[in-house]
């Protein structure tokens, strides 16, 4: 073995060493790290439009954090206490329930539904009431949560400092990638060992995924905020326009989605309403979201991937099951930059293959017809 394939062997076996201990340094800071690769992507435009007021770039990279951090940081405190307080006045609110009168209209309306009878006739045989049991199991519940929330108090807090300092280093990473993101970006396409074509096809494909994820996002958030908002209107929903703003925000998110706020609105309506009304909101959610994720999302998201629409379901669905809440980006992402690097090798080693056999193909033609024919000597005695 040559010298020169030594130290070759050696700074190849050194960079993937080093590269695992730096992949187990930051393993523990990946999730905030993607979360702030994701945030910078959606606010460079946003960069890019206050820079041409602001001329510093660190200036509107510091004035978008905050205003980021700001959005996330008011918001969490102030649901975290309201759960907190919601938590350990659930007790109270349920003893308060069940001497107003409130248990009694209760049972009365479980009492009028055909099972809710059956189980108060087989309850009676036994010589037990119907409110007893929804007392005894509602209080039960109540003391039960209540408690969790005091003993695990200090579990909670642990687990929200955690989060806090992730928080923070996604903030710092956020940063950095506004300030300097743009340079990251080419020294990694330079390192990339591709054909410069390959390389912006590549990724071109990368930016294209995550602009039509994005907006398909939005759009279908959008849409699902509009479209329950007007059956919140209809029906007669209090505070509907607020609710329709909440609906389209819950659309954003990856787990629960829409239902996170039309199920406790289609449950208020049919305690306070009917649930005649209710169902109709239930129908009515359930045919918007049907159309939405099944037909118009897909289609958003589709156009500017070039993926299939069975593609882009399974990076979709599996990238969710794979990385959590990030998968939605992660795995059609990682489906058109497969599709892109699939071109690449047809491109490169395919086509340029079957050209260099037609070449070869053709050259030899070539010299077969320029190859002189050989004659016998009858011939060569009769043409002399």
């Amino acid at each position: 073995m040559s010298r020169e394939r030594i130290v070759v062997v050696f700074f190849f076996a050194l960079l993937a060493v080093i590269g695992y201990q730096l992949y187990a340094v930051l393993y523990p800071f990946l999730v905030p790290i993607a979360w702030a690769i994701l945030l910078a992507f959606l606010f460079h435009p946003a960069l890019i439009m206050l820079n041409r007021v602001i001329p510093r770039r660190t200036t509107c990279a510091v004035i978008i954090t905050v205003t980021v951090a700001m959005g996330v940081i008011l918001p969490s405190i102030w649901l975290s206490a309201k759960l907190v307080y919601e938590a350990q006045s659930l007790y109270g609110t349920i003893s308060e329930f069940s001497t107003t009168g409130g248990l009694v209209k209760t049972s009365d309306w479980i009492r009028g539904t055909r099972v809710g009878a059956m189980v108060d006739a087989s309850l009676s045989k036994r010589g037990i009431t119907l409110e007893h049991e929804i007392q005894t199991v509602a209080l039960s519940s109540a003391k039960v949560s209540s408690g969790y929330v005091v003993e695990h108090g200090s579990a909670v807090a642990t687990n929200f400092a955690s989060f806090l300092f992730h928080f923070a280093i996604a903030l710092l990473t956020f940063f950095y990638l506004l300030r300097d993101g743009e340079s990251y970006y080419e020294g990694l396409r330079e390192l990339t060992p591709l054909h410069e074509e390959d390389k912006a096809a590549v990724f071109e494909t990368l930016s294209a995924t995550m602009s039509s994820v994005m907006r398909g996002l939005m759009l279908t958030a959008l849409v699902d905020g509009v479209s329950l908002g007007l059956g919140y209107l209809v029906l007669g929903v209090p505070y509907w326009a607020l609710l329709a703003l909440l609906t389209a925000a819950g659309g954003l998110l990856p787990i629960g989605g829409t239902a996170v706020v039309w199920v406790p609105v289609a449950l208020y309506l049919g305690f306070e309403t009917g649930w005649g009304v209710a169902l109709a909101l239930v129908g009515w959610s359930l045919i918007t979201l049907t159309i939405v994720d099944n037909f118009l999302k897909p289609i958003a998201m589709r156009h500017g991937t070039n993926l299939p629409t069975v593609a882009l379901f399974f990076g979709l669905a599996g990238g969710i099951e794979a990385y959590g809440p990030l998968g939605i980006f992660a795995g059609p992402a990682i489906m058109a930059i497969f599709s892109a690097l699939l071109g690449v090798y047809r491109k490169t080693y395919l086509q340029r293959g079957d050209t260099g056999r037609l070449s070869r193909a053709s050259t030899t033609s070539a010299l077969e017809v320029q190859r002189p024919v050989e004659k016998t000597p009858a011939e060569s005695g009769t043409q002399s």
